[in-house]
């Protein structure tokens, strides 16, 4: 009998090393055996009670979240994604709530105990900004659309007070015209045949690269199809498309938010400060998954 490792188990199931640690642990794969603190399992052992599961992806990062999510496991990756992609999402837009308020949401839905006031529209948009992130990873592997995009800003500014206002228009384009940052955007008029345009030379790139993903979205804020929260919905499809591409997703910091925004208005003229932004919020999202010790290429 052959025996292999739980990291070689795991990347050929597509799982979670904690999780095929858990398994061996309740003994769900028979055969498996400690030596000192490593398991071996045998090498022609399938997954516990399912056979041949078929994958979600052959994205590993994808599965993990998926699967986490499913499980609502706390602690690990999915728990660690939502909450700082929610946080630093919503701080840039102007959310008052700190990222203990955001965890503390996410965890026990409750806001805890503060000593200031707090906007119930940040409470709500955090909410609803997790729903967002379960959206992407569900969808995460779907074709880009303007339905898609649409049901994330539905989902986004549900029960806010934006939404009692009848000419916000939750969950469809924008009906007035806005300024973003004292700049100009595209009137409402134009906007749903410049998405249209927009999505139509995106998708005729058959291998995306993390230059497409971050070319799409400096259009899509230059455009800024909706009233509100375009940045945050820009934001939650660079991660999807990132997932959808099997490249390394990242979050950009509130800290970064001075040079995300000053290479948003400069793209056109110099590409590398947007660019670099995304790559140094990359790496600190590499530097996460070397934590919960998940591969990436």
């Amino acid at each position: 009998m052959k025996y292999i490792s739980v990291s070689e188990f795991a990347k050929k199931w597509s799982l979670p090393e904690r999780t095929v640690r858990n398994y061996c642990a309740k003994g769900k794969i028979k055969g498996a055996f400690l030596t000192g603190k490593t398991w071996n399992i045998p090498e022609d052992h399938l997954l516990p009670n399912k056979g041949k599961k078929k994958k979600f992806s052959d994205n590993l990062l994808l599965n993990q979240l998926k699967e986490q999510k499913e499980m609502k496991l706390k602690g690990g990756i999915y728990h660690r994604t939502q909450i700082d992609l929610t946080y630093n999402s919503n701080r840039i837009e102007g959310s008052k709530l700190t990222q203990e308020q955001t965890r503390f949401i996410f965890e026990t839905n409750t806001i805890g105990i503060t000593n200031e006031s707090v906007n119930i529209d940040d409470i709500i948009e955090t909410n609803n900004h997790f729903r967002c992130i379960d959206l992407i990873i569900e969808k995460a592997k779907s074709k880009l659309t303007e339905s898609f995009i649409k049901d994330l800003h539905f989902l986004l500014k549900s029960g806010t007070s934006d939404s009692r206002k009848d000419w916000f228009n939750v969950g469809d384009y924008k009906k007035l015209p806005n300024e973003v940052g004292g700049n100009e955007t595209c009137l409402p008029k134009l906007v749903p045949t410049k998405m249209k345009e927009l999505l139509l030379n995106y998708h005729k790139v058959d291998q995306k690269t993390i230059a497409d993903i971050i070319d799409f979205h400096q259009k899509f804020e230059v455009i800024h199809p909706f009233q509100d929260g375009n940045g945050r919905v820009g934001r939650l499809i660079m991660f999807k498309e990132c997932l959808a591409n099997n490249i390394v997703p990242f979050i950009i910091d509130d800290d970064f938010k001075i040079f995300y925004y000053r290479g948003l208005q400069q793209w056109d003229h110099v590409k590398e400060y947007l660019m670099d932004t995304c790559l140094s919020a990359q790496d600190n999202y590499k530097a996460i998954l070397k934590y919960f010790e998940i591969d990436f290429d």
